[in-house]
């Protein structure tokens, strides 16, 4: 590179860095925007609504959502990986997005930690395992039982392939020593509904969508994948409690900008999204979906999406996973 060549990148670069830092002092000037990876009406769509509020209101700003649904979630992903680094376009991160897809899809066009700055947690909520009443398991130790006395011949059904329930599912089954079939749908309604019509025995999905079918007494509710009990379904113990201590699945979400974004649009939206979760009424609005508020640091969030990473790429190698 020629001299003149180099400082007229010195100069393009400092340039840059200037904008930058002025973005960043007179942002938020526009509306944002949180790019939801899955249709309208999912806990996705729903915790994305409840922190656009939220924060729209403390910003001064409109946040709108933005469905974008496809490919496993890539799609909305990828949109967000391309999208300028300038605080205005918000990735609403579901658990499988940044530790599941990316050991069961090659060559995807983002980097799941190069493409991303992390900005918080959001909320969680739990996996629960649940069982048709033509299965007589009362509770998880019976139903491990049952599925060793019939190897292959009790199903569970998921949202699909390659999803964090499928993972869950199949972390169950290497973990209790089962044999298990999975039969996946194309989202969580016709999951759930092959399980009320007897035509799959289990439904693994999570607290939000499971819970009305245990409270209604569709379903039975044998176990819960997360740390402890939930409110809404007191009486289903935890997966630990049933003789599986270092199991757990927690389903969260999480925010994310596009990487390079200005350290202090991060700092910020971190602290917003803090006060947000802190509320009585953003609190109350995800209980209402058995969902827990759950903010965090930038590097606690980062440090979530490696730990989970790990853990599930290992399922899925043993899993031989593919994606749909």
């Amino acid at each position: 590179m020629s001299p003149k060549s180099f400082i007229r990148r010195l100069l393009g670069l400092a340039t840059l860095s200037a904008s930058l830092v002025v973005g960043a002092a007179e942002w938020p000037s526009q509306p944002l925007k949180i790019v939801v990876p899955y249709p309208p009406g999912g806990a996705a769509d729903t915790v994305a609504r409840i922190y656009a509020d939220a924060l729209g209101e403390s910003l001064g700003q409109t946040v709108l959502v933005d469905n974008r649904p496809g490919a496993g979630t890539a799609i909305a992903a990828e949109f967000v990986a391309n999208s300028p680094a300038d605080g205005y376009t918000l990735s609403l991160v579901p658990t499988g997005q940044l530790t599941v897809l990316p050991h069961i899809v090659k060559n995807l066009k983002f980097d799941p930690v190069k493409s991303f700055a992390p900005v918080s947690l959001l909320a969680y909520t739990g996996v629960v395992i649940a069982a048709s009443d033509k299965v007589p398991a009362k509770n998880l130790p019976e139903l491990v039982a049952l599925a060793k006395s019939k190897p292959g011949e009790l199903s569970y059904s998921s949202s699909g392939s390659g999803t964090i329930i499928h993972l869950a599912g199949e972390y169950f089954r290497l973990t209790s020593g089962t044999d298990l079939l999975h039969v996946p749908f194309k989202g969580s309604a016709p999951a759930v509904s092959a399980v009320l019509g007897g035509n799959v025995d289990l439904a693994v999905d999570t607290l939000t969508i499971l819970a009305p079918q245990i409270q209604g007494g569709k379903l039975r509710g044998l176990a819960i994948a997360s740390h402890e009990r939930s409110p809404l379904l007191p009486d289903v113990p935890t997966v630990a409690e049933s003789g599986y201590p270092d199991f757990e699945v927690t389903s969260w979400f999480g925010l994310n900008v596009p990487a390079a974004t200005p350290a202090p649009i991060i700092q910020r939206l971190n602290a917003e999204i803090a006060r947000a979760a802190a509320s009585s009424a953003v609190k109350e609005k995800l209980a209402t979906q058995g969902l827990v508020a759950w903010p965090s640091t930038p590097e606690a969030f980062a440090e979530q999406i490696r730990s989970d990473s790990a853990k599930y790429g290992e399922v899925v190698a043993k899993s031989h996973i593919t994606f749909d």
